[in-house]
């Protein structure tokens, strides 16, 4: 009768007593095994995801602008090719008739680095940047100007922007105070003093050529 009473319990579906439950403290146990790795996988994620972040962000810092990014090592070579041509044209001039005649022009070495680093600076937003400049040199004399010479970088480029620099005499020390007495007396003869030295500061103006936008005149 009890074998009838099993059967009769298969018939109606009731569930027998399955081996598999004995290890239901097993499967407990697996089943924690798989939620803590599912926990450690989450938490591994979501740290990459910091970590991916903050490398975004030094990225992001390393990408702000700063001078290294916008040196052009054409630009410099060109710069010195032009601040040399500056210094030929002043030495030339010398010999004209102009504020500069004299025997020995004294250029500072001073005075033609600060020239070159106001050329870039001044160049840096033009669109050809120091190729499209048109340089005029003079010298002050008094409260006017005696225009010595004009150099055009690229003569095959339309300039796009003007530069004056209007250049001074060294007035210190007992030199140009007593120069004058070594020179001609005749009214007729050629005043050429024995030594001019430049100083080391200078006025540039800068005159956009393809708008109408004001002077920039700054004192160096």
């Amino acid at each position: 009768m009890p074998t009838l009473s099993a059967n009769s319990d298969l018939v109606l579906g009731s569930a027998p007593p399955s081996p598999v439950d004995s290890s239901s403290p097993r499967r407990l146990s697996w089943g924690k095994l798989v939620q803590r790795l599912a926990d450690f996988s989450g938490s591994m994620e979501s740290s990459g995801s910091r970590s991916d972040l903050s490398d975004s962000g030094s990225d992001s810092g390393d990408l702000s602008p700063n001078e290294d990014l916008f040196f052009d090592p054409m630009e410099e070579h060109l710069l010195k090719e032009v601040v040399d041509l500056i210094a030929c044209s002043l030495r030339e001039a010398k010999d004209s008739e102009c504020a500069l005649r004299c025997s020995r022009l004294l250029i500072p070495e001073k005075l033609l680095e600060h020239i070159g680093r106001e050329l870039l600076h001044l160049a840096a937003s033009e669109p050809c940047g120091l190729r499209g400049a048109l340089i005029d040199l003079g010298i002050e004399r008094g409260e006017s100007c005696e225009s010595v010479a004009q150099l055009s970088v690229d003569p095959y480029l339309v300039p796009t922007f003007q530069l004056t620099l209007v250049l001074r005499l060294e007035t210190s020390g007992i030199w140009p105070k007593i120069q004058g007495l070594f020179s001609p007396k005749s009214p007729l003869a050629p005043v050429v003093r024995q030594e001019i030295k430049l100083s080391t500061g200078f006025r540039v103006i800068k005159k956009k050529l393809y708008c109408s936008e004001g002077l920039l005149i700054e004192e160096c």
